[in-house]
């Protein structure tokens, strides 16, 4: 019997749910385990009997919707499923941790709790990001109980698909979050299903005009291009059953988001994006000859088309740490478009759907392919946990700078195989072999060839590093490091070098402060590390020593004012209406300072958002730009409503890059545009031509966003114009 606080309604409709979750469940699901399951439902409606969401239903309803994302979408198990139904009563109820360890045991609690958020009053002083301490705290239990993060995905997943009901700095929030952290997480675990919904439901809520704007186009020439797809395999799939094999081939519809990340990387239309569809062949056989099977049914697409082969991508010979496989090849279709094709097995096609928990359905049928990548992966997260000791912040940057990017496999000239993050250098090579390798690397030999140690290696390439006793650790180096670790014994590496420099450092500027008439206190010393902006005395004496700080130098330091203003910062205090916090509305100019943010340059009509910091500025800045998310994701806190007050008498800067064919008059049509059709004032324009082609880089000031619409609409119909698209930045400031 369920609480009398639901309807009857209502409580029809939560067993009703509760039936979908046990039949999604498709795990071992005998009688014991059933009524554990039962059990853990049972405790949660009646631990959130009271509690309602946002949108009025009963708060139960979203633990059952985790729980069976659990169980559908992942394929997980009895105590994922528990663990999900549960995850919120610690949190939210009065039942403590070891109310749940006493009736389910220690591993569900155990669970629970890496679930369980973190709040001010766990800190003995305020934390500088709350969003961090609790993203760090889940990566570390994860280390030791994957299924916390899964469970905490699943969680994800259902607030994203239920955010309409959130106010819109809410929902700026916890997208920015989901966009930054959790959407890379799920891709790390081979949840593309999960990655992918997770990316566009970000997108939808940070840029709703773009989303829409895409959703539109994707709808207008989705049956052709389907009706294309299916013609474009047919021949192949005849052949492939032809020879006696068994494969299923279907056209997938990339998201919303991912056609957006594509228009933006490569700076195309919608039109230009190839691969908005994709044709996957799938084929069920043995695990001992899935790599036969593949290159075969690549075989037969080149007997019928011609591939593209620079963008051949062999995740079979060489599967992700994820646990991803698949060949991904271009081909030439007989109606002269380019098709993307992925070819894999039903075993690759579960886990790619998957991920890790696949893994575990799939572990005893493979040579440990799968499961040396995922260990790979946890090992490097236990080892990045065991070897910081930074701020939350500091954590989150590492474990996304090391653990989030694609990762590539080189050599070393013994042909022993190392991981490392997508763009990785010689240098981090250097380093993830060893330390004193890296401190003295010069450069490296990559595939015999001669290389300096910045060149970015490339999957499969073979790495010999060259050191010299000469060469010493240059902070320069931390240009084109990628690898946290690689950073990080590279500062100890600078540190101990700098430190052999301490006598003749400090014996040179004990002689400056002589001829200053200067005490030789700590207290003279320390300001000069604090107006330079050095990390320690260590540095200062370093610097004194090579003479990059002279007697003139340090004379102008004490010279300088304490007090100066910023004349870089222009702080802007028109246009913007604004809500604080508690919601109330008022002009932000009236109140405090505000300045838009260089980064993305928004203008009125543009989405904003406003993020605020004690004793600055408020930035504002257009919801997509990576800044803003970055910030958003970090200090949620922090955002402030905000929206344009449209006045024309202000304007703001905007950059087009304009692409056309190198002719005479290509530049003075777009001047003609400008200035005298639209009567607007250029900031800064370059123009640099190549091949028959030229390319322009136009900084104008507009008013607004219909201003700037116009203005594209007007160059685009400039006859030698191919292109125009807007830039967050001019590339040349």
């Amino acid at each position: 019997m369920l609480p009398d606080t639901y309807s009857s309604e209502e409580q029809s409709e939560i067993l009703a749910r509760f039936d979908i979750l046990l039949d999604a469940w498709s795990t071992r699901k005998n009688p014991q385990d059933i009524d554990m399951v039962t059990q853990a439902f049972l405790l949660a409606v009646e631990a959130h009997k009271d509690a309602r969401r946002r949108s009025g239903e009963p708060y139960i309803f979203h633990p059952i919707a985790v729980a069976t994302i659990i169980a559908r979408e992942m394929g997980m198990g009895r105590t994922s499923i528990m663990c999900a139904l549960l995850h919120d009563v610690v949190e939210d109820t009065s039942y403590t941790l070891d109310d749940l360890r006493e009736r389910f045991g220690d591993k569900v609690a155990k669970i629970v709790d890496g679930l369980t958020k973190l709040n001010n009053m766990d800190f003995m002083t305020d934390v500088e990001s709350l969003q961090a301490e609790n993203f760090r705290k889940i990566i570390m239990t994860m280390s030791d109980e994957i299924r916390v993060v899964l469970v905490k995905l699943a969680d994800r997943l259902h607030n994203m698909r239920t955010l309409d009901s959130m106010p819109h700095h809410k929902q700026l929030k916890i997208a920015s979050e989901t966009s930054f952290l959790y959407a890379p997480l799920a891709y790390r675990l081979g949840l593309y299903a999960i990655k992918s919904e997770l990316d566009d439901l970000s997108l939808k809520f940070i840029n709703p005009q773009i989303y829409a704007s895409v959703l539109k186009q994707l709808v207008a020439v989705r049956e052709a291009k389907i009706k294309d797809m299916e013609t474009f395999i047919e021949p192949v799939k005849v052949d492939l059953e032809r020879m006696g094999m068994k494969v299923r081939a279907k056209v997938l519809e990339r998201t919303v988001s991912s056609i957006w990340e594509r228009m933006q990387k490569y700076e195309q239309s919608f039109d230009e994006v190839y691969d908005v569809y994709v044709a996957r062949f799938i084929i069920d056989c043995p695990v001992d000859i899935e790599k036969i099977e593949c290159w075969k049914t690549f075989a037969v697409l080149t007997s019928h088309y011609r591939p593209n082969n620079a963008k051949l991508r062999d995740w079979v010979s060489f599967p992700k740490t994820n646990g991803y496989e698949s060949i991904h090849a271009v081909f030439m279709s007989k109606t002269g478009n380019w098709i993307e094709t992925q070819i894999r097995t039903e075993r690759m096609e579960d886990i790619a759907e998957r991920g890790f928990a696949a893994y575990w359905k799939h572990r005893s049928s493979i040579a440990g392919t799968v499961e040396s990548g995922f260990d790979l992966w946890l090992n490097r997260i236990k080892s990045l946990i065991n070897s910081d000791s930074s701020s939350a912040l500091d954590f989150l940057n590492n474990f996304k700078l090391d653990l989030f990017n694609d990762e590539i496999f080189v050599f070393t000239p013994k042909g022993d195989m190392i991981c490392l993050p997508k763009d990785s250098t010689v240098l981090d090579f250097a380093y993830t072999i060893h330390t004193e390798l890296g401190n003295h690397c010069i450069g490296g030999n990559v595939n015999k060839n001669l290389v300096k140690l910045d060149y970015i290696l490339k999957m499969g390439d073979q790495v010999e590093v060259i050191t010299s006793e000469y060469q010493n650790p240059q902070e320069k180096w931390f240009d084109f490091l990628i690898t946290s670790a690689a950073k990080s014994k590279l500062k100890t590496g600078v540190k101990e070098y700098r430190k052999t420099f301490k006598e003749d450092g400090k014996k040179k500027l004990s002689e400056m402060f002589k001829k200053m008439n200067l005490e030789f206190s700590k207290q003279n010393r320390n300001y000069i590390v604090d107006k330079e902006h050095l990390s320690s005395r260590t540095d200062l004496y370093y610097f004194v020593a090579i003479n990059k700080l002279t007697q003139q130098d340090i004379e102008q330091i004490f010279r300088k004012e304490t007090n100066f203003s910023n004349t870089l910062l222009k702080f802007l205090t028109f246009g913007l209406a604004g809500f604080n916090k508690d919601g109330n509305k008022g002009k932000v100019g009236d109140n405090f300072e505000y300045t838009v943010a260089t980064c993305c340059n928004p203008i009125p009509g543009d989405d904003i958002v406003a993020i605020t910091f004690p004793n600055e500025p408020v930035q504002i800045h257009r919801p997509d730009c990576q800044e803003a998310i970055r910030l958003m994701s970090r200090y949620g806190q922090n955002i402030v409503k905000a929206k344009w007050q449209f006045k024309d008498n202000f304007a703001f800067m905007a950059t087009l890059k304009i692409v056309g064919v190198d002719k005479i008059g290509f530049g003075s049509k777009i001047f003609s545009v400008i200035t005298n059709e639209l009567k607007l004032n250029i900031q800064s324009i370059g123009i640099r031509s190549e091949s028959g082609m030229v390319e322009a880089i136009v900084s104008v000031y507009v008013n607004n966003l219909r201003n700037l619409e116009e203005l594209i609409d007007r160059i685009k119909k400039i006859e030698l114009v191919k292109k125009v698209i807007r830039v967050e930045r001019n590339p040349n400031c």
